[in-house]
């Protein structure tokens, strides 16, 4: 194998899951998305910002970043 300096990339297939959401989570991700829209000019789905909100709670949350490192849990590129 040739030694070349990038590393092989992790997979990066997208995983779907499917939830239920209450009605008045659903009315706020509506909400917010309106809001995102205004304020950068783009329609963006719910769907499309479940992703970005989910991974920036994850990266913000550092007890769950030590605790993570310490346990050596690797299992996503968050």
């Amino acid at each position: 194998m040739p030694d070349i300096k990038l590393a092989r990339l992790p997979d990066r297939t997208p995983i779907k899951l499917a939830i239920s959401i209450p009605p008045e989570l659903h009315n706020a991700l509506l909400d917010y998305a309106a809001i995102y829209a205004e304020a950068y000019g783009a329609a963006v789905s719910i769907g499309e910002l479940i992703p970005a909100m989910l991974a920036g709670f994850l990266e913000g949350d550092r007890e769950f970043g030590k605790l993570r490192r310490s346990r050596n849990i690797d299992n996503s590129a968050v």
